[in-house]
């Protein structure tokens, strides 16, 4: 069955009739809205320092660096070069950055070699050089090079029960942190004396630079206690080597006010709020209200899923907390806690329990997609719900309790032929949400 396309069948919506007419094409309208505002390149030139007396020696990782290396080229007066990593199909055509690919959201050989290059290329720098470094969401696993003693096999298996732990992001890097050599402003240490600029696009709720890719370039308020305390939360094992990794002093990341980091800035360039204001100015230019709940919105993404339905339905009941016609806005980055075998990322399985606790309630719609273009590790970037969803899937013989059950979001929209198909997007401020309530 054929899936959304990424292009909607009716780009402008100017009246609410035409978005009735077209619930779903003016939802996939709002999305392509959202990413439209957070691209790479959108303002990146607003951003860059003045060329630097010596060398200019361009680093990154990211879903968007090479996106961004791309707007970096285009606007740069003067030598450049340099190394960013991407994850694969998240390439860009760059003539002066080298672009690797490497693996996400487990990390892989390809970007612990890109890692070591980057390492071997920040190498005896003088302080009239200028590391021009490039951040957005992924790059955690994207730019993975663990600590000295601790093997990659071993840090993709903390990385893999971190995925499915239901830990959040805040979480997960500061394990990261305390397990990388280039992490929590190591590789800020390596520039050195260098001066480092980093521009970031904002995966992270509330965007904290020090928490975007886990931080790299910057100082880390988290500490090695903290991660240990996390990995025993979740009940994670680790070997031995890495218990003692994380009980030594020497693994601890620099701290804020650390002076080595009084020369080096950073811009935060695109966040999930530019997203989400981009989403209601189209709302509101189709005559309807928008109402944007929060840019970081966290936890179980079935909770979030149920907790939409309760507002979707006293909107309908009562005209409380919005009076419909009316869009609800969302982003943020909920988890999944894996207990089942299917398969889907976190808003399909927003979008899953969300149909379930709607139980078919007229005049909701939704979608849900990662602003990256993939939700989790599969090949679509959400999917869109309807009233009658629920219903289309029984009648093929498709549960939405036991889909839910068995974290199969993608087998329900792929049966449905709902899911949201863009492809990579090159950038990256993680989850969009939007609720149409006719």
């Amino acid at each position: 069955m054929s899936q959304v396309h990424s292009t909607p069948r009716q780009s402008v919506f100017s009246t609410p009739a035409e978005v009735a007419a077209d619930p779903r094409g003016f939802l996939q309208s709002l999305f392509h809205s959202a990413v439209d505002a957070v691209r790479a390149g959108r303002n990146i030139g607003a951003f860059l320092p003045p060329p630097p007396k010596g060398r200019t020696l361009v680093i990154g990782a990211g879903k968007g660096a090479a996106a961004m290396a791309a707007a970096v080229e285009q606007r740069w007066e003067g030598e450049l070069s340099g190394l960013v990593v991407t994850r694969y199909g998240h390439g860009a055509d760059c003539r002066r950055i080298e672009v690797i690919e490497a693996g996400h959201p487990v990390p892989d050989s390809a970007g612990r070699d890109a890692a070591h290059r980057i390492l071997a290329m920040v190498r005896d720098l003088s302080e009239d050089d200028l590391v021009l470094c490039l951040i957005s969401g992924g790059g955690s696993s994207l730019l993975a090079l663990p600590a000295a003693g601790i093997s990659l096999a071993q840090k993709q298996a903390v990385s893999k029960a971190l995925l499915a732990s239901g830990a959040t992001i805040f979480e997960m890097n500061c394990v990261r942190k305390h397990l990388s050599a280039v992490k929590g402003g190591r590789l800020a240490l390596a520039c050195a004396p260098a001066q480092v600029v980093t521009l970031l696009i904002s995966d992270i709720p509330g965007d904290d630079p020090a928490v975007i890719a886990s931080g790299p370039t910057l100082t880390d308020a988290t500490t090695r206690a903290e991660a240990l305390e996390i990995l025993q939360r979740y009940g994670i094992a680790i070997p031995d080597n890495v218990a003692a990794h994380l009980a030594s002093p020497a693994c601890e990341t620099p701290k804020p006010g650390d002076p080595r980091f009084a020369r080096n800035t950073h811009h935060v360039m695109a966040t999930a709020q530019d997203a989400l204001e981009a989403a209601a100015a189209s709302v509101r230019a189709a005559g309807l209200t928008a109402h944007i709940l929060s840019d970081r919105i966290e936890g179980e993404a079935r909770d979030i899923g149920a907790m939409h339905a309760a507002i979707a339905r006293q909107v309908i009941a009562r005209d409380q907390p919005f009076a419909a016609p009316c869009v609800v806005i969302s982003g943020g980055e909920t988890t999944v806690t894996v207990r089942g075998k299917g398969r889907g990322g976190r808003n399909a399985e927003f979008l899953l329990s969300l149909a379930h606790a709607l139980e078919g309630a007229p005049r909701v719609y939704a979608l849900a997609c990662d602003t990256d273009g993939i939700d989790g590790s599969e090949d679509n970037a959400g999917a869109v719900l309807a009233p009658d969803s629920v219903a289309r899937a029984a009648a093929l013989g498709i549960s939405s309790r036991r889909s839910l059950d068995n974290n199969d979001g993608y087998g329900f929209f792929s049966a449905l032929g709902d899911l949201v198909v863009t492809g990579p997007t090159r950038t990256n401020v993680n989850d969009f949400r939007a609720l149409l309530i006719l």
